[in-house]
């Protein structure tokens, strides 16, 4: 179903004029402060992550739905703090977009997502109360995963990248050896340090490929999921409990666990 403008607006207002009320009259709503929101604010935005990788659109309104409650939320607390309103995050967002986009606001030239991206660091570097460097950008709260992958991401946009993305091998090749010598000699420090190295060259290589390492493993633990929710199925089908079972017989269950897939 399309809406109008005026739907929109109205709803978006109808949204506001809710929380203004939730903040008087529920105690629980009355309460909450950024610092308590903030857990609850990562648990929504992993739940909407869920329904996208599900591809499911009434899951994803849901969720959005639920962003949205605690951009409002956010909004309405910085609000009664005096320091600035939904309409304050509104056009600062307008703002940065209008700044970050001089090839659609201004005289700047791009005709390709590959070209606007080639300037997009540089953009930032100059924007008022931006980032000072290329990776300050990064959240040091992302998932290691997809830190790694943004971090890479931001370094090609600066020009430091591969320059034909086949060579990435050699470095997987290389971090894979180093990590082997490290195990052979069983020095747990320095384990770690190459099993960092060789994740960050696959990270590097996924997004080469145009894969999104995120993603890939999610996929992989699904279907690792699955697979073993059906060997623990049907052992208890055979009256027998998993730590009683060999390997062999795992597998077996495991095999045609992928032959229904």
């Amino acid at each position: 179903m399309e809406h109008t403008r005026e739907q929109k607006m109205e709803a978006f207002g109808r949204l506001l004029d809710i929380m203004d009320e939730l903040r008087v009259k529920c105690p629980w709503d009355a309460k909450q402060t950024n610092e308590s929101l903030r857990t609850n604010t990562i648990e929504e935005v992993y739940e909407l992550c869920e329904a996208i990788i599900q591809n499911s659109d009434e899951a994803i309104k849901k969720e959005l739905g639920d962003v949205l409650l605690h951009v409002i939320f956010y909004s309405k607390i910085g609000e009664e703090k005096s320091v600035f309103d939904v309409a304050d995050v509104c056009n600062a967002l307008c703002d940065k977009l209008i700044f970050r986009h001089p090839h659609v606001f201004g005289d700047d030239a791009a005709r390709t997502a590959g070209e606007v991206e080639k300037s997009w660091e540089q953009i930032k570097l100059k924007e008022k109360g931006g980032n000072k460097t290329i990776l300050e950008g990064v959240p040091a709260s992302l998932p290691s995963v997809a830190k790694a992958h943004r971090i890479q991401d931001k370094a090609r946009n600066a020009g430091f990248d591969w320059e034909k993305k086949e060579d990435v091998w050699n470095k997987v090749s290389e971090e894979f050896t180093e990590l082997r010598n490290e195990i052979a000699d069983m020095n747990d420090d320095k384990m770690e340090a190459e099993f960092g190295d060789l994740f960050f060259s696959l990270i590097n290589a996924a997004r080469l490929y145009k894969v999104n390492p995120d993603n890939a493993l999610e996929r992989t633990n699904q279907k690792f999921i699955h697979r073993f929710n059906y060997i623990e199925q049907e052992s208890k089908k055979q009256g027998r409990n998993l730590k009683d079972m060999t390997l062999a017989e795992m597998d077996i269950l495991w095999e045609q666990a992928k032959t229904m897939e």
